[in-house]
């Protein structure tokens, strides 16, 4: 009776129930239609041959009965009989295929649900058939095996999906197999036993669904996040209306408009504007994963029930066996159920992170393109990397925990209405347990919240880091890098201080109320009143372990609620970040560099004709650069308004280089035109560099240029502007670092009137006096304001300040102007032959090459051995190592104890269920409950003990792991930086280090509690049923042996996924350094499809490991199901020799395998992929390191060096071994107090002599001596900060002014003032609104090119040592200024040795010799006044520079 109703009806009524569903989804969803396939056709033959099949085995039988077709013969037809014809499952089925095909759908999850349900339930009388055999009633028993053919035959074809519809590809690799039959066998299998195999490659990963992908979410998204925006401004303007009307009426002060914009900046800065936009875009995907976890529950909560009737099945003597078969097999088919329905909404949940990560990563890089100068200074380079990687994956996380927030509650009240039913009354203790714990729970989770100061600690020490990457090599110089390392592990200190707080509050929590700790709090307050208020109140097995089970559902969704607001915190920051005001295209009027700050232009009116060349001169700090950032809307407009008519090009004062070759960075996006390329290569007086460079134009420029000189990154950043041919050319003093004759050329044959922008709207920022005769309109500016404007003939003939300043200069500007003569440069950086083209190894490293080269090369390269286990072995004991055996046997030792008294006080529950009933009542109840809550009480302890001892090894070892890191890092030579882009290096101090400081010990505290709890529920199994062990031992077996197979290919996805997420941080870092840029040239677009080119494949890595971890889950969920069935079907088994006590103890705990496993899995994946974190911040204590800093029990005087003298013995300098020589046998000795010039032409090897000197590369042989002591022999911090450099590139640090002037705090202020006084910077600083504290913003960017120069000239004074070298230190300043700090250095250095890299040739006529270089070795040497009448090589140099 029960084979041919329940069982058959159960999976027609699946099908007719939601079959409307279904087909209202199909039908919102139109996908286009699929041709009548093979495929398609078989699976409509079958449901034909099925139909058919009923209709004839019904017609048989209804004969062979006539008239008189009893009841008992209905029963005996075959299944699909018991519903009418009309109503017969498979027409339905039929009508469903077709629909499927006509709306696009390759492959139906619901019709597989539907033939997995058929299947499963004809399981049962295929059995019964099987053992009666063929009897009499050989209708009965064809007719049903036929039938049940044809299901598994329906079910192997659903299993496969259908060809694409028409015009559409396929962009997963998801072959024929069905989606969801992918993500739980088939692609991910193969992709797991090949990573297994074999090491992962880019090219074995799937590509991106188009619905995944950055054009597709990013453009839904930001459509409606501008309505979002425009929706909450005009709700907030609507509101000030009904106020204004109210406030009329009643005579009341109205807000004003400002207000009204301050609320609504409010609510956008909370975050529920970016979380209404994502939920709008992303909602209805997201709630179909919402209907699979309310299906989940449903399933969840049927089970507890089920139990119940197997523990009255138990007590029942009498009761037929197959009742208990029945409910073990039922708690089998429910437990699957509700795995697979958990994991399609993890899945769904992971795919909506993905999502999620990918739109805000997307609108985090378009919003850097277009911030202002205000929101530059408070959202630096390093905040923004630390949003698109900390703060998006705690966003993924949150997306995991949303639905808590509303079906936690009615999970709650459930569980309460079930243990209503079971303990009446007492089930109010555990509401009252539940109200008292619960508000301890909210306290935990907001102090928790406020200690997200711990971000604010992160973000500064990511900002500081970038710094220190972007001015490695002034830190090298000044020996400052132990006061750039305290600054670091200052933050580093506050944060781990701060996240040690929040790791022992979330212990309280654990403790008190996420673990089975309050489990025993409810029961023991529930048992504890039922049976207390009553004798005749006894706790049976079954009141016992229902409870129980219905407890420890209550436990989860308790749980989540923390982690669900937790998560909720970078929605604020992110909001924040998108909030900020945007930059406008503007021309004239009053600007400032931020909205509250002083104007740095005032009165400004500027008419600049169309094709004509204006120039713009001025003192230093004058606000040059700032009238062109303001014709950039690069500032903040306060009044005014004007455009700039058509197209701009721009070229930055200091040069920004992309990461790219010569072609790429010149051309831009563009098509390259072979004849106006050259022509502009010619123009900029580039082919030289190129005939130098051995690969020629093809020749990949390393990040920021580091393999072309100041001067020649000039020129490419100005080939780059004229290949524009745009309308309007901004040109921010180019020309100051190249050399005067070099920018003499490209002024004739660029700016000029005869130069190829010559119809060109030009405006040019300049300090050379020479090119002022040629211009049509100079704008004098001092102090933000035009003071004169005219022609140069009109300036002189005003005879103004202007007219005073011109002839006090133009003799010096004449003698660098340039004569007719063959071009030929003398530039001031060497350049050697072997940085023009980067090794591969260099290449992979600087990310030089195509994102799939670079992650394939990364990942088949000798050093990506994480496939292996003694790798992996060797990470965790290098991470175990760090935390020490002190903390690692007690957390063994209180694990073994936690679970010891669970297993202890589960038992005792088993006993007092088994207890016999005298009277009514059970004996010593009061000392049973004592001992249950002591064990809990006990086991509380423990857990309590386990987590804070994870959480301070978790941050001890965090803090030597970042400590090795910094100090491997800034221990580094110059050529490590050179090749390893600043991506790579932010992602270790970012994403690595945060995955070490807290995925880690949290993913070590959850695997280690559930290895130990499945170790319990083994033990209790085996206890109860010892032939469990039969089925445990080999499922365990199989258990281990996939998670082994599993977690090679995971680890090794999350090193492709780690590799290729380095590109997106170097990216990001190149973009928001050069957006002026960018943004004047209007190649926005093309940067963000490059942009969303590395997101896509980051997430092709991505992808496939989330999938693959829902392929195990799923798979060892099952083996876990296997466990309750083999638990529940051994004791229906023994049911006369076992106690309802002990199987509902063994039973009740199986029920939880598959929710354990489902957390091991979890958590063993996440450490297994996070300690590959550990080996990538560990791989660079193998690279090369610089000399010690210091020799200890040196005995270098402390004034030495006393007289500065400098002697070269045979010295010879490599940039790397098996390479040319950059210098070659110098013997050359330098007397004190003797000023030295150094010129020659580009690679002559004038800045080697200065790395050399420094130690920033070594002597590949002879040596350096100063004041006789080896150089090679000493500390290169007793060397570096006893000599000084005042570099062409000023870099400051974000910071106050005088941090920047003396980090070590070694100076008074009245000794920084003396030095700003004589760097000409006093007057300057004294009007600043903090003086010294004047706090300087990342770069120094809120101060001029010339200003930073000085200050750099301010801390050179400072030290004053007895040695200074000067690589062209004043090319960014104006001639007046020049003349001041060249007079300054001859004053104040005039008892030092002065060594110059000059550009200026007249800066080195009085100097006692110069040395002029010429291919690594010195060609002439002498005073100038004897070179000259030599007339060789530096003769001919004076003489194309006007000076003879």
């Amino acid at each position: 009776c029960f084979q041919n109703t329940v069982l058959v009806w159960f999976p027609c009524v699946y099908l007719w129930l939601l079959a409307p569903f279904y087909a209202l989804k199909l039908y919102c969803h139109d996908c286009g239609c699929i041709r009548i396939s093979t495929l398609c056709t078989a699976k409509t033959v079958i449901r034909g041959l099925s139909f058919q099949n009923t209709r004839l085995t019904f017609t048989i039988r209804c004969n062979a009965s006539h008239t008189n077709l009893t009841l008992t013969h209905c029963r005996t037809l075959s299944p699909s009989l018991s519903l009418t014809l009309p109503l017969s499952p498979q027409v339905l089925a039929i009508c469903i295929i077709q629909l499927e095909r006509i709306r696009g759908c390759r492959s139906s999850v619901f019709l597989f649900l539907f033939w997995v349900l058929a299947v499963v339930c004809s399981l049962v009388p295929l059995r019964a058939k099987i053992q009666l055999g063929i009897t009499t009633d050989i209708v009965r028993y064809t007719t049903f095996f036929s039938y049940f053919s044809l299901q598994l035959a329906q079910l192997f074809l659903c299993c496969f999906a259908d060809q694409p519809p028409e015009g559409k590809t396929v962009l997963v690799k998801e072959g024929v197999l069905n989606l969801h039959t992918q993500c739980i066998i088939a692609v991910p299998l193969r992709l797991v036993v090949k990573g297994y195999r074999t090491p992962l490659e880019a090219g074995d990963l799937w590509n991106l669904r188009e619905e995944d992908t950055s054009d597709k979410i990013i453009s839904d998204l930001e459509e409606e996040w501008t309505t979002e925006c425009m929706s909450s401004l005009s709700v907030c303007f609507s509101r000030q209306e009904n106020t204004m009307a109210a406030g009329v009426a009643l005579g009341t002060r109205l807000p004003d408009q400002a207000q009204i914009l301050r609320k609504l900046q409010k609510e956008q800065s909370s975050g529920f504007c970016l979380l209404r936009t994502l939920a709008r875009n992303l909602g209805p995907y997201f709630l179909t994963g919402t209907m699979c976890i309310i299906f989940h529950d449903f399933f969840m909560f049927a089970i507890p029930q089920v139990l119940s009737l197997l523990l009255g099945f138990m007590n029942e003597e009498d009761a037929p066996l197959w009742k208990g078969y029945f409910y073990a097999t039922l708690m089998f088919l429910l437990s699957c159920l509700q795995s697979l329905f958990n994991h399609q909404y993890m899945y769904t949940c992971f795919t909506v992170g993905m999502r999620v990560k990918t739109a805000v990563m997307g609108l985090v890089y378009r919003k850097s393109l277009v911030i202002n100068s205000a929101s530059r200074r408070t959202c630096t380079v390093g905040e923004i990397v630390n949003l698109v990687s900390a703060d998006t994956q705690k966003l993924m996380d949150f997306v995991v925990y949303f639905n808590a927030v509303w079906l936690a509650p009615i999970e709650i009240a459930l569980c309460l209405f079930f243990l209503w039913q079971h303990l009446g009354p007492s089930a109010l203790a555990g509401i009252a347990t539940v109200i008292l714990i619960f508000p301890l729970n909210g306290f935990i989770a907001k102090k928790r919240s406020k200690l997200q100061v711990q971000m604010k600690f992160m973000d500064g020490r990511i900002k500081l880091m970038n710094e220190i990457l972007n001015g490695i090599k002034i830190l090298k110089f000044y020996a400052w890098e132990k006061a750039f390392l305290e600054q670091v592990l200052g933050y580093r200190e506050k944060e781990l201080k701060a996240l040690k707080k929040s790791q022992i509050l979330y212990s309280i929590s654990i403790a008190s109320f996420n673990s089975s700790t309050f489990l025993v709090c409810i029961a023991f307050a529930m048992f504890g009143v039922y049976v207390l208020i009553d004798d005749k109140n006894v706790l049976d097995a079954q009141k016992v372990f229902v409870s129980m089970a219905l407890i420890n559902i209550l436990k989860t969704p308790l749980s989540q609620l923390p982690f669900c607001i937790f998560s909720m915190v970078p929605l604020s920051s992110l909001s924040i970040f998108f909030s900020d005001g945007e930059g406008v295209l503007i021309d004239n009027g009053m600007f400032s560099w931020t909205k509250e700050g002083p104007p740095c232009l005032k009165r400004i009116n500027v008419r600049v004709p169309q094709g004509s060349l204006v120039a713009v001169v001025g003192h230093v700090g004058s606000g040059k650069s700032s009238l062109l950032s303001a014709m950039l809307g690069e500032t903040e407009k306060r009044s005014g308004s004007v455009s700039i008519k058509g197209s701009v090009a721009y070229v930055p004062q200091q040069a920004w280089i992309q990461n790219a070759t010569v072609q790429d960075n010149v051309t831009f996006g563009r098509e390259k035109q072979k004849t106006w390329y050259q022509r502009v290569l010619d123009a900029c007086a580039l082919l030289p560099d190129l005939e130098i460079l051995p690969a020629g134009d093809s020749t990949e420029i390393g990040e920021k240029g580091l393999n072309l000189s100041g001067g020649q990154k000039q020129r490419v950043s100005l080939a780059r502007a004229v290949y524009r041919k745009a309308d309007v050319y901004l040109l921010d003093d180019p020309l100051s670092a190249v050399d005067a004759h070099v920018g003499q050329h490209i002024f004739d044959k660029v700016i000029g009137p005869k130069g190829v922008l010559r119809n060109k709207t030009r405006v040019l920022v300049t300090h050379g006096m020479s090119f002022l005769p040629q211009a049509d309109l100079i704008l004098v500016l001092v102090d933000g304001e035009i003071t004169e404007s005219g022609s140069y003939q009109e300036l002189l003939s005003r005879h103004g300040a202007f007219a005073d300043f011109i002839h006090t200069f133009a003799s010096n500007d004449r003698k660098e102007s340039v004569t007719e003569t063959p071009m030929s440069e003398i530039d001031e950086e060497q350049v050697p032959e072997d940085l023009g083209k980067l090794m591969e190894v260099d290449k992979a490293r600087t990310g030089r090459v195509s994102l799939e080269e670079e992650l394939i090369f990364d990942c088949t390269s000798s050093d990506c051995l994480s496939f292996l286990p003694q790798v992996r072995l060797e990470m965790y004991m290098e991470y175990f190592k760090t935390i020490g055996m002190a903390f690692i046997i007690p957390i063994v030792f209180l694990y073994a104890f936690q679970q010891g008294a669970s297993l202890t006080y589960n038992y005792w529950l088993s006993l007092w269920a088994d207890e016999p009933i005298v009277n009514g009542t059970q004996v010593d109840t009061d000392m049973k409950l004592a001992v249950y809550g002591a064990l809990g009480f006990a086991q509380g302890i423990a857990i309590f003990g386990t987590t804070v001892a994870i959480s301070v090894g978790g941050i001890i070892a965090s803090r030597h792991l970042h400590m090795d890191l910094l100090k491997n890092v800034l221990h580094s030579p110059m050529s490590f930086f050179e090749t390893t882009p600043s991506g790579n290096l932010l992602n270790r101090f970012a994403k690595e280090i945060d995955a070490i400081d807290c995925m880690i010990p949290d993913g070590l505290k959850m695997m280690l509690g559930y290895l130990f709890k499945l170790m319990e529920v083994c033990i209790i199994v085996m206890l109860a049923t010892p032939f469990a062990a039969v089925v445990i031992l080999p499922l365990a077996i199989l258990y281990a042996f996939v998670q082994s197979f599993y977690v090679a290919t995971s680890c090794q996805l999350r090193r492709l996924e780690s590799v290729s997420r380095s590109p997106i941080y170097t990216h990001f870092n190149e973009t928001v350094q050069g957006a002026s840029v960018i943004r004047a040239f209007g190649e926005q677009h093309r940067f963000i499809v490059q942009a969303n080119k590395r997101v896509d494949f980051n997430q092709t890595s991505y992808f496939p490991r989330f999938v693959a971890t829902r392929w195990l889950a799923v798979n060892l969920e099952f083996v876990g199901n296997g466990v309750v069935l083999a638990a529940a079907i051994l004791s229906v088994m023994g049911k006369d020799t076992l106690s309802p006590g002990i199987v509902g103890l063994a039973v009740s705990h199986s029920l939880q395998v598959t929710g354990i496993l489902s957390w091991i899995v979890r958590s063993w994946t996440d450490v297994e992929n996070n300690i590959v974190s550990v080996e990538r911040v560990k791989e660079y204590a193998d690279t090369a390191k610089e000399a010690v800093w210091t020799v200890e029990g040196s005995s270098l005087p402390l004034a030495w060096p006393q007289t500065g003298t400098i002697e070269f013995q045979d010295y010879g300098l490599q940039y790397r071994k098996g390479l040319d020589w950059a210098l070659k046998g110098i013997t050359l000795k330098i007397q004190e107090r003797e000023k030295v010039g150094i010129v020659g032409r580009t690679g002559a090897g004038k800045s080697s002599l200065a790395l050399g000197i420094f130690r920033i590369l070594e002597a590949a042989k002879g040596a350096i001596y100063i004041d006789g002591v080896n150089i090679a022999e000493i500390g290169l911090h007793d060397l570096r900060s006893r000599i000084t450099i005042i570099p062409q590139d000023p870099v400051l640090f974000s910071g106050s002014l005088r941090m920047n002037l003396d980090p070590f705090d070694t100076y008074t202020d009245e000794e920084i003032w003396s030095s700003l006084e004589l760097a000409h910077l006093k007057n300057f600083v004294s009007n600043l609104p903090d003086k010294l504290n004047y706090e300087c913003s990342e770069g120094g960017e809120n101060l001029s090119l010339g200003q930073r120069q000085l200050v750099c000239l301010a801390r050179a004074l400072l030290r004053k040592t007895k040695i200074l070298v000067l690589d062209e230190a004043t090319a960014a300043v104006d001639l007046e200024t020049d003349t001041l700090i060249q007079s300054t250095i001859r004053q104040q250095f005039e008892d030092c040795t002065v060594l110059t890299i000059a550009h200026r040739l007249n800066t080195i006529m009085d100097y006692t010799r110069v040395i002029v270089m010429d291919k690594g070795h010195i060609s002439e040497m002498d005073s100038p006044t004897n070179l000259i009448s030599n007339r060789g090589q530096f003769y001919r140099m004076c003489r194309e520079a006007g000076l003879v």
